[in-house]
């Protein structure tokens, strides 16, 4: 069945992992998306390698799935060209560029919507297209520190450790698909497209608005998460090493807690007056967090899921990705899939976190080569071979 972005083009101009991740997950909508890079050289998440033997980049194929390639040398006024012609015949551009760039090669928003006034024009920065950082340039761990993330991570007296996973660039690319799929929206009503903007630093923000807010309302800091959540103040909302692994408890209501006390071998404490209470006192929630600590180190993480799972406590194993590949309800749900290449060769993917009854996604499995599709997307545009040579004799392609 056809996606939900069926006959929506998007031209890709991004660069890692904030507009290329974006992209990715309209291409999973349907949408037609045109990857276009620099020639001879292309996105620099190419050259991220899996290993010094194996130079398949997993950044470039998980972002770049299902895309066809086009090489432009933007700065050459040749290629800029190309692209305002390519622009007049698409719906979407993405970018993440030093905000101004685009701008500085005659692409920006308003330049493209002189020939297409439906363009939907989205850009990602790092610190936002206003204030004194604007033109600072970025990546993941900038908006991480910059957001406040890394500062609560760990326990107190550690040292900040940054989140192992680009979280900025992942939620920077969300906002960008939510912009860009309101832009359209709007675009229904209106016929014109417009700018959208996001940036690492406001996704960071906004991806701890609870946090923010009980320091505007307080001026207190929220602190570190210490196994859990430094607002959720619960013994029991955190993990706990086990005997052989460690062990997420999501809180214990207090219709479950006797249950809980029995299965961890104190039936004793279900009286305790300590426990009685909807908010506890500092000491007694650092002895209750003993408590637990003790009895969680007895029994190792499987058997503990078990018995969570009859006293009706939320509770989530903590894992490593083998282990999640391994759970069938992550193929279940599509979150990841086999899917055929174009040679018809099988090979697993991150699927995607959104489903459709109507419009399923369709997570596509390679990345396309470096300008595979130049030929054939300039012929469309209505260049001929000799046109072609052409700009590629110039460098423009």
């Amino acid at each position: 069945m056809a996606g939900p972005l069926q006959g929506i083009r998007v031209l890709d101009v991004g660069l890692l992992v904030q507009a290329p991740q974006a992209a990715a997950l309209l291409s999973d909508m349907g949408a037609d998306v045109i990857k276009v890079e620099l020639p001879g050289f292309g996105d620099q998440a190419r050259f991220i390698p899996l290993s010094l033997e194996d130079f398949r980049s997993a950044y470039f194929t998980a972002c770049n799935r299902g895309k066809r390639s086009l090489t432009l040398d933007l700065r050459a006024p040749a290629g800029a060209a190309i692209f305002c012609r390519l622009a007049e015949t698409a719906d979407v551009v993405v970018s993440n560029f030093k905000p101004g760039t685009m701008e500085s090669w005659g692409l920006g928003y308003e330049d493209l919507a002189e020939h297409n006034p439906r363009i939907v024009w989205a850009g990602g920065s790092t610190f936002g297209p206003a204030g004194p950082d604007a033109e600072l340039e970025g990546a993941d761990l900038a908006g991480q520190a910059a957001g406040g993330l890394v500062s609560t991570t760990g326990r107190d007296g550690d040292p900040p450790s940054p989140v192992g996973v680009t979280i900025a660039d992942h939620i920077g690319s969300l906002n960008m698909v939510a912009g860009v799929l309101a832009a359209l929206h709007a675009r229904e009503r209106s016929g014109r497209g417009q700018r959208v903007e996001v940036s690492l630093l406001g996704g960071q923000i906004w991806a701890q608005a609870a946090e923010y807010t009980h320091f505007l309302l307080t001026d207190e800091v929220p602190g570190r998460s210490n196994y859990g959540h430094p607002l959720l103040r619960a013994a029991s909302y955190r993990i706990f090493e086990t005997a052989d692994g460690w062990l997420g408890v999501i809180g214990v209501p207090a219709e479950a807690m006797d249950g809980f006390l029995v299965a961890l071998g104190r039936p004793e404490l279900v009286a305790d007056e300590r426990l009685q209470s909807l908010f506890m006192a500092p000491e007694d929630l650092a002895w209750f967090a003993g408590v637990l600590e003790d009895a969680f180190r007895a029994r190792p993480t499987a058997e503990w899921c078990e018995l969570l799972r009859e006293v009706g406590v939320r509770h989530a194993p903590v894992r490593d990705y083998r282990e999640v590949v391994a759970d069938p309800g992550t193929w279940d749900n599509g979150y990841f899939a086999t899917v055929s290449d174009g040679d018809g060769n099988e090979t697993r993917v991150v699927g995607t976190p959104i489903r459709m009854s109507d419009t399923p996604l369709e997570p596509a499995a390679s990345p396309p080569e470096l300008g595979a599709d130049s030929d054939e997307i300039l012929r469309d545009l209505g260049y001929s071979d000799a046109d072609i040579a052409g700009f590629r004799d110039a460098g423009a392609v």
